[in-house]
């Protein structure tokens, strides 16, 4: 049996095999995407999930897993993300990520945030729970300036010594690029952290 077969999945004949065929692993589909290419698209759906050919994520959301020796893979989190938002532009990342901005943060998150421009709520896409949070501006990649600033914007939710993360925080300032940091500021910061680093820096 080839690697990538299953004793599970049952074979697919006519139009939902032309349908397979044209699934690209790693991909996350919408059921509109799939109805384009089926005359049927309820009950193909049904048959391609079946067959191990397409994984259920939400409601009109699925995914083509690619294969590994181990099993199916999980999508990455910018293709699941791309699917659900049906829009290339946001921002995923974990708040874990504070702690390399070097302000003393230690705690580990098991949570995922994505900034975005079009929905806010906590999502669960297939077996992992997103945390969306329409934003007006945010980057397209994480620096070391955003982390510093979401960290002062997002400190009353987080498991962290307030006080101690704030003390850390202005004592850490020269270790970064000011006008750098200004412009993450007036970016992508709120009114409390625009407030506190002008403060910080002409104090």
């Amino acid at each position: 049996m080839p690697a990538s077969a299953s004793p599970f999945t049952s074979p697919l004949r006519g139009a939902v095999a032309q349908l397979a065929d044209m699934l690209k692993a790693g991909h996350v589909y919408r059921r509109e995407d799939l109805a384009q290419f089926s005359n049927a698209v309820d009950r193909h759906v049904r048959e391609l999930l079946a067959a191990g050919k397409l994984h259920k994520l939400a409601q009109g959301l699925y995914h083509a897993p690619k294969r590994s020796r181990f099993g199916p893979l999980p999508p990455a989190d910018d293709e699941l993300v791309k699917g659900f938002l049906r829009d290339k532009d946001f921002l995923v990342f974990s708040p874990s990520a504070y702690n390399a901005v070097g302000l003393g943060t230690t705690q580990l998150y098991n949570q995922t945030l994505v900034y975005n421009h079009k929905r806010h709520g906590v999502f669960r896409l297939g077996n992992r729970q997103f945390d969306f949070r329409v934003k007006p501006r945010f980057p397209k990649k994480l620096s070391r300036e955003f982390l510093y600033v979401d960290l002062l914007n997002n400190l009353d939710e987080l498991a962290e010594n307030r006080d101690a993360v704030l003390n850390e925080a202005r004592r850490q300032l020269d270790s970064f690029d000011l006008g750098r940091l200004q412009e993450a500021a007036a970016s992508y910061g709120n009114m409390a952290t625009r407030k506190r680093l002008r403060e910080w820096t002409h104090g």
